[in-house]
């Protein structure tokens, strides 16, 4: 099975990322780290039912990279959005047997964090992007339960893309969660969010 684990902000900078977020939300954005891995750092905010929310960027202090970055974060350009989604298992090896387009399992840490994610070589994941991202987390650490609550809740996580009937498709026999909606249209995704001043979006 997959359940939602987190919502993934990309940007430019950390700093406009922030901003973005702050502004549209209505709530501080806390610190998160570095992913030497793929030369990125975040940004995070803690949301109710175990999810949380990121702000992604490349860490301009990161040396360059032999391969590509995480989140087609090398071709990332404009302003501030919805750039993934992140769905966690317990079984990542039958996941991407299933699903070999969704990419190689990958370890990866951040501080006393480990977690595998599928991971593809090109570092795009398919469906332009809008096919989640699938990670495993190693042992209990969990980076949701660290978090400052915030008073905000996902209401509805909206992919829209050309072949949308055929993404739902894919992900029917693991995915079951009510606020995941697939509409067709062009590639893009929504965060319909509950916070403490009234439904918000980051669009």
């Amino acid at each position: 099975m997959l359940e939602l684990d987190h919502l993934a902000v990309a940007a430019e900078t950390l700093d406009e990322g922030r901003e973005s977020v702050e502004h549209a939300l209505g709530v501080a954005l806390q610190p998160g780290g570095q992913h030497v891995k793929f030369g990125t750092h975040n940004l995070l905010l803690g949301m109710e039912e175990g999810l949380y929310l990121e702000v992604i960027a490349v860490d301009p202090g990161a040396e360059a990279l032999p391969y590509p970055r995480w989140f087609d974060l090398d071709r990332f350009e404009g302003r501030p959005r919805p750039r993934i989604w992140i769905c966690r298992t317990d079984d990542l090896d039958g996941v991407v047997a299933d699903h070999p387009e969704a990419g190689s399992p990958v370890a990866l840490e951040r501080g006393d964090l480990r977690w595998r994610m599928a991971v593809p070589e090109s570092g795009v994941l398919p469906y332009d992007n809008s096919f989640p991202a699938v990670i495993q987390w190693e042992g209990s650490a969990h980076p949701a339960a660290r978090l400052a609550p915030s008073g905000c809740a996902l209401r509805r996580l909206v992919i829209t893309h050309p072949e949308a009937a055929a993404l739902q498709a894919a992900l029917a026999d693991r995915l079951e969660d009510e606020r995941v909606v697939f509409e067709a249209g062009d590639a893009a995704m929504r965060y319909e969010i509950d916070t403490p001043h009234g439904l918000r979006v980051i669009e």
